[in-house]
C-alpha cells in the first residue's frame, strides 16, 4: 500500500524527524524529509498501516523497521552526507577499494581513511570515497573507533551500493 504525504498529516513527519535526529544527530530529520518536500514524498504502507519505506522522485530516503531505527537508502545518505557535520555517521574509504563497494562489497577495515567517531556496531552509516561522493549505505559491524584501529575484518555491512561511476 503506498501513499503520498499529503494525506498522512503533518504530524507524521514531525515523528518521522524526530527518530531521524535522535538516530542520526539534530539536523537529519529536516535534512531527510524536508518541510518543503512533505507532500512530493511517498509512503509505502504496511497493512496496518505503519510506514514501511519513504521514497523521494530521486529514490528511496528510508526504510522505517520494526524496531523503531531507519535503514538508508542512497539517497537517504546523500541528503545525510550534505547536511550533518564531517565525518558524522561516514565511514571514508580509498581508491582501492571503491569499485568494490561501489558494486555492494563489504567495507573491510583496512581499506577505511576516516570514520565518525559516534559511530556505534549496528549503526546505518554512508560509505564515503575520498573524494567525497556517496558510493554506499550499509550497517557498521564496529565501532568508529575500532574500524579505524582494526587492521583486519569488516567494517560496514554494504546494504547498498551507488553502482559504477
Amino acid at each position: 500500500m503506498s501513499t503520498h504525504a499529503e494525506s498522512n498529516g503533518g504530524d507524521e513527519f514531525a515523528d518521522l524527524r524526530t527518530i531521524a535526529d535522535y538516530q542520526f544527530g539534530a539536523g537529519a530529520g529536516a535534512a531527510l524529509f524536508p518541510l518543503d518536500e512533505e507532500s512530493d514524498l511517498e509512503i509505502d504502507r504496511t497493512t496496518s498501516g505503519r510506514p514501511q519505506q519513504i521514497h523521494a522522485a530521486a529514490g528511496r530516503l528510508v526504510s522505517y523497521g520494526t524496531d523503531g531505527r531507519f535503514t538508508l537508502g542512497l539517497e537517504g545518505g546523500r541528503r545525510l552526507h550534505e547536511a550533518l557535520e564531517y565525518p558524522a555517521y561516514r565511514v571514508v574509504v580509498d581508491d582501492e577499494s571503491e569499485p568494490f563497494v561501489r558494486d555492494g562489497k563489504n567495507v573491510f577495515s583496512k581499506f577505511v581513511l576516516e570514520a565518525g567517531e559516534e559511530i556505534r556496531a549496528g549503526d546505518d552509516v554512508v560509505v564515503v570515497h575520498e573524494r567525497g561522493e556517496v558510493i554506499a549505505v550499509g550497517r557498521a559491524e564496529l565501532d568508529g573507533r575500532s574500524i579505524l584501529d582494526f587492521e583486519t575484518g569488516m567494517a560496514v555491512h554494504v546494504r547498498n551500493g551507488a553502482g559504477s561511476a
